[in-house]
C-alpha cells in the first residue's frame, strides 16, 4: 500500500513541481533578463511581485477552496458537482479579477512608496504593474482552472499549459525588454507585457482542456457550492493577506539597508525559490490526495499519503539547501555580475539553507492540513510567525537597533522553526479528522 500510496504521490508531485518551477520561473526570467539593466530594474520586478502577489490574495483563497471542495466532492463520488463547483468558482473568479485588477491599478505606485522606494524606483514599479494588472483576468483563469485540475488529480495538464506560457513569455519578453527584432526596447514594461500575453493562451488551452475532460459543467452559480468553497477559502485567503503584508514589511526592514541591498535580496529569493516550489509541489500532490482520501471517509490513507509527502520534500528539498550552502557564488552569477549583490546574495543563500528541512515539513503539513479543510488554524500559524516573530525582530534589527542585514535575514530561521513545530502539533493531535467541507447529504 505504501509503495502505491508513493508512487500516486509522486505521479502527482512531479508535474506540479516541474509547473510551479516554471510558474515562478516567469518572474525568475523577468529579474533574470532585466539584471542586464542594473540594480533598480531588479529591485522594480521585485518589489512588483509583492504587490501581486498581496493583491491576489482573494483568488490564492478561492483557488485553494475550489481545489479541496473539488478533491472531497471526487473522493465521495459526486462527480457531477465537482464539475458545477467548479464552473462556479470560475465565475466568482472572474469577476473577482477585475476589482483585483482595478485596485492594483490605483495603488500600485502607492505600494511601491509604502516600501520605501525611491521615486526612480517607483516609477519602475508603476510601469511593470500597469500591464501585468491589465491582463489579470488571463492570470486568475491560469490560477483557477489550474486549482480545478488539481482537484481532480490532473495535473499534467497545468503542466503542459505552464511549459508552453514560459515558452512564448521567454520569446516575448527578451525581444521587448532590450528591443530586437525591430521592436522597441521597453525595458520592464516589455517584461510585463510578455507575461500578459503569455497567459492569455494559457488561459485558453486550460480551458479547452477542463471542458473537454468534463471538469467544469456550464450551469448557474451554485451558491450553496460557493459557501462551501468560500468556507475553506476565506482563511486561506486572509492567511496570504496576513503573509504579504507581514513580507512587504520585512521588505521595508530590509530596504533600510539600501537598493543594492534589496536587489541581493530578491535575486536570493528568486534562487530558492526553486527548493520552494519543489515543495510546493508535494504540497498539492497532500491537498489533493488528503482532500479525496478524506472524502471518502480513508483517514488512515490520509495519514500514509501526508507522511509519504514529507519524506519526499525533506530529501529534495534537503538537498537543494546543500547546494544553496556550497554553491551560492555560481547560483548568483546566473543572474548578476554586481560583485555587491554577489557578495550580499552569498550570506542570504547560506542563511535560507539552514530553513529547507522545516520549510519542507511545514508546506506539506500544511497541505494535508488544507486537504482536510482546516484552514483556520493555518491562518493562526502564519500570524504567528510572521507577527509575533518575523516583523518584530526584523524590524528591531533595522530600526531599533541596526545591527546588519545579516541579523534581518536570520530571523527567517526562527520564523520557519517556530510554524513547523505548530503544524507538527495540530496534525498530531487529529482535530483536522472531525472538519466537515462538504455536506454529504446533498451530495
Amino acid at each position: 500500500m505504501r509503495a502505491e500510496i508513493r508512487r500516486q504521490i509522486l505521479a502527482l508531485a512531479l508535474p506540479v513541481v516541474v509547473s510551479s518551477l516554471l510558474e515562478r520561473a516567469v518572474t525568475t526570467t523577468d529579474i533574470f533578463l532585466v539584471g542586464g539593466l542594473g540594480a533598480s530594474a531588479i529591485a522594480a520586478v521585485g518589489l512588483s511581485q509583492l504587490i501581486i502577489v498581496f493583491l491576489m490574495s482573494l483568488i490564492a483563497g478561492l483557488s485553494v477552496g475550489t481545489t479541496v471542495v473539488v478533491a472531497q466532492m471526487v473522493g465521495a463520488r459526486s462527480e457531477r458537482r465537482a464539475s458545477e463547483a467548479a464552473f462556479s468558482a470560475l465565475w466568482v473568479g472572474f469577476g473577482l479579477s477585475f476589482l483585483i485588477g482595478g485596485l492594483g491599478l490605483y495603488f500600485g505606485r502607492k505600494g511601491a512608496s509604502l516600501l520605501g522606494a525611491e521615486p526612480a524606483l517607483a516609477d519602475l514599479v508603476e510601469a511593470y504593474l500597469f500591464y501585468i494588472f491589465l491582463f489579470l483576468p488571463f492570470s486568475v483563469a491560469v490560477d483557477l482552472l489550474a486549482a480545478i485540475m488539481y482537484g481532480r488529480a490532473d495535473t499534467r495538464t497545468p503542466m503542459i499549459s505552464i511549459i508552453g506560457v514560459n515558452l512564448l513569455h521567454l520569446g516575448i519578453a527578451y525581444t521587448l525588454i532590450y528591443g530586437k527584432f525591430g521592436f522597441p526596447a521597453m525595458g520592464v514594461r516589455g517584461a510585463a507585457i510578455a507575461v500578459g500575453v503569455s497567459e492569455v493562451f494559457g488561459s485558453a488551452y486550460l480551458l479547452v482542456r477542463a471542458f473537454q475532460k468534463g471538469f467544469l459543467s456550464r450551469t448557474p452559480i451554485r451558491l450553496d457550492v460557493i459557501h462551501q468553497v468560500v468556507g475553506v477559502g476565506l482563511p486561506f485567503c486572509l492567511d496570504r493577506i496576513v503573509q504579504q503584508v507581514a513580507q512587504m514589511s520585512y521588505a521595508r526592514a530590509v530596504l533600510i539597508y539600501g537598493t543594492i541591498t534589496y536587489a541581493a535580496h530578491q535575486v536570493g529569493l528568486s534562487i530558492e525559490a526553486f527548493s520552494f516550489m519543489a515543495g510546493s509541489g508535494f504540497a498539492v500532490a497532500a491537498v489533493t490526495s488528503v482532500g479525496q482520501s478524506i472524502g471518502a471517509a480513508q483517514y488512515q490513507r490520509a495519514k500514509i499519503e501526508n507522511w509519504e509527502a514529507n519524506r519526499l520534500a525533506v530529501l529534495v528539498m534537503a538537498s537543494m539547501g546543500v547546494v544553496f550552502f556550497f554553491f551560492p557564488y555560481l547560483l548568483l552569477r546566473l543572474f548578476t555580475q554586481d560583485a555587491e549583490v554577489i557578495r550580499l546574495g552569498t550570506l542570504f543563500l547560506k542563511i535560507v539553507a539552514l530553513i529547507q528541512i522545516p520549510l519542507a515539513i511545514t508546506m506539506v503539513l500544511s497541505g494535508s492540513l488544507k486537504g482536510a479543510g482546516d484552514t483556520r488554524f493555518l491562518l493562526g500559524v502564519t500570524f504567528v510567525g510572521a507577527w509575533l516573530i518575523r516583523v518584530p525582530l526584523a524590524f528591531y534589527f533595522s530600526f531599533v537597533q541596526p545591527l546588519g542585514i545579516t541579523y534581518v535575514w536570520s530571523v527567517m530561521v526562527v520564523d520557519w522553526f517556530v510554524r513547523m513545530g505548530l503544524t507538527l502539533f495540530r496534525y498530531r493531535s487529529e482535530k483536522w479528522q472531525g472538519i466537515h467541507v462538504i455536506e454529504q447529504e446533498k451530495l
